[in-house]
Formats: structure tokens, C-alpha cells, sequence
């Protein structure tokens, strides 16, 4: 009996597609000399790379803010361009590599201002 109770919670876990979507995010964006958002360490220089999955404008202190979800299947990070209303090729969906400093605000892990490369 608890055999096949593992067996349907296998196939399960398969089946989610929300898991799925995870596993290829992971795979895709495994490449050499990116970290995963997971193991990248607060307050260092960093590159990561993932697929944006929100993209929002929300003032900061009266400035303009451009803040954007970056998630690689290990985890997200919030990107924020600051006094940006919009950057040409940032939309959600779109693959990208950005290289800065992980910093935390409110509890949330982000990079202001980051480098960053839109990728095919």
C-alpha cells in the first residue's frame, strides 16, 4: 500500500506542471561562471541569470523605479532600475543576465541598478 502511495505522489510531483516549469528554468540557466539565485551570496558581486516573470513601475521616494522578478528555478530576486519608467526589451518572459551587488530591503533580496543583457 505504501508503495503505490509513493508511486502516485511520484507521478504527481511529475505531473505539476508549476514543478516542471522549475526543472527547465534550473536547466536552462545552469551555465558556467552564473550562479543560481539560491546560492548567490547577499552583499557580493554577483551574476545571475533567469527569466523575468513580472515587470512593474513603482515610485520609490517620488522617483521612477522599474522593478522586475528574475527567477531561475532555484529562487527570485527583485531587479530595480531606478529612475527608469521603461527599458526597451524588459517585459516579462524575456530570458536576461545581470551582474551586480544583492542587497535587501523589507526582507527582500534585490540588485539596484544591475548590469544586465537581454538573452535569445
Amino acid at each position: 500500500m505504501t508503495e503505490k502511495s509513493r508511486l502516485r505522489k511520484t507521478i504527481s510531483r511529475w505531473a505539476n506542471s508549476s514543478d516542471q516549469d522549475l526543472r527547465h528554468l534550473r536547466e536552462t540557466h545552469v551555465h558556467e561562471g552564473d550562479l543560481s539565485i539560491a546560492e548567490a551570496p547577499d552583499r557580493e558581486r554577483v551574476r545571475l541569470r533567469g527569466t523575468l516573470r513580472t515587470v512593474t513601475l513603482r515610485p520609490r521616494g517620488g522617483v521612477p523605479a522599474l522593478e522586475a522578478d528574475l527567477d531561475d528555478g532555484s529562487g527570485t530576486i527583485t531587479i530595480v532600475w531606478l529612475g527608469r519608467r521603461r527599458i526597451a526589451g524588459i517585459e516579462a518572459g524575456r530570458s536576461l543576465r545581470v551582474e551586480g551587488r544583492i542587497g535587501a530591503h523589507d526582507g527582500k533580496r534585490m540588485i539596484y541598478n544591475p548590469r544586465y543583457e537581454l538573452l535569445p
